[in-house]
């Protein structure tokens, strides 16, 4: 099976290249850019060097697909809105790693991203990967809009609490910290080193382009959570996520029911890890790979459940669920290629 990467500069694209280097049914045929045609990838990753040597290609999205099978796109929200109908009309399978087709309302789109919607047909048939919750036989699939990286921590914390309906719709609060990477490579003001070391900032107070995808999800899931409070905070690591969410639960319960009800919703899934009672996840034990790890707290003094849940940004926020995503699309087994140790310290 051959692939593309558009956009293998960014630290998404990297991810991906690490991963299907070594994936055992993939081959990766070619590496796109809008701007550094000719370049090799090792001289924009010269960790690469002697192990991936491919000279960085245009996007022609006829001459790609006469050569691969399935493309992923690793770009700039506002780019993907463009491409990704050119690689459907080509024939190409695609999973898109931006934000362009995650949202079904065009108008939030806008609102949200300040930017213009997608094709509204591609839209239609869209479906967002959260890969443990798909409703979907994507083998049957062209195109997965793989989810952020905020949302996929927090829905994979949420998904058995709103499912079920255990909590109070309006007392959703998520508290979440990211690494810099999170930011993508091009440096900011934000997020160069004088700024972030022993620092830590709020940032995009009630204005994250990531809270209408938890919304839209929470609400599909149960429609009476329309609105939750999100907030992000950039904290002195490269990779990691940590998000901690805090709800009044809707009727009596306990702990233990509680950690059954996530070991019962997860227990089919590898890469979501349920932590022991009283245990509660780091960053660092996922850090490059692909788990998800949750753990829960109850207090019955303020009859409130807090969830937290660790991933890796750059892998099962980004590159990793889209390669599991890739898996079940081309009817492998999931952790085809992503059945690795994370790295650790």
């Amino acid at each position: 099976m051959n692939v593309a990467i558009i956009g293998a500069t960014g630290y998404g694209g990297a991810e991906l290249i690490r991963i299907l280097h070594q994936h055992p049914e993939v081959t990766i045929h070619s590496f796109h850019t809008s701007s550094q045609e000719g370049l090799s990838i090792s001289r924009s990753y010269p960790h690469l060097q002697t192990v991936v040597e491919k000279d960085l290609e245009l996007i022609d999205p006829k001459e790609i697909a006469a050569e691969v099978d399935l493309v992923f796109t690793a770009t700039p929200s506002g780019v993907s809105s463009k491409l990704v109908p050119e690689l459907l009309e080509a024939g190409l399978k695609v999973i898109d790693l931006s934000g362009d087709y995650r949202l079904k309302n065009s108008e939030a789109y806008k609102e949200w991203y300040k930017l213009e919607a997608g094709n509204k047909e591609v839209l239609e048939q869209t479906v967002y990967g959260l890969t443990e919750w798909l409703e979907t036989d994507v083998e049957q699939t062209k195109f997965i809009s793989n989810p952020g990286c905020f949302p996929t921590a927090v829905l994979l914390g949420l998904a058995p609490l709103a499912i079920n309906d255990l909590i109070d719709e309006k007392s959703i609060i998520i508290d979440a910290k990211t690494g810099v990477s999170g930011a993508g490579r091009s440096a900011t003001a934000a997020t160069h080193f004088p700024e972030t070391n022993d620092n830590i900032n709020i940032y995009r107070v009630n204005e994250h382009q990531h809270i209408p995808e938890i919304e839209q999800m929470l609400a599909h899931w149960n429609s009476n959570i329309e609105a939750v409070t999100f907030s992000t905070h950039l904290v002195p690591m490269t990779r990691g996520i940590m998000a901690t969410m805090y709800a009044n639960v809707s009727k009596e319960i306990n702990i233990d029911e509680l950690f059954a009800l996530y070991h019962e919703s997860y227990k089919d899934n590898y890469f979501v890890r349920v932590k022991e009672q009283g245990y509660f996840p780091s960053t660092k034990e996922v850090s490059g790979s692909n788990f998800c790890d949750i753990s829960l707290a109850y207090d019955e003094r303020t009859n409130r459940v807090t969830v937290v849940s660790v991933i890796d940004n750059l892998m099962k926020g980004a590159a990793g669920q889209a390669v599991q995503n890739m898996n079940k699309m081309l009817g492998m087994d999931e952790k085809t290629g992503l059945n690795f140790i994370p790295v650790y310290p």
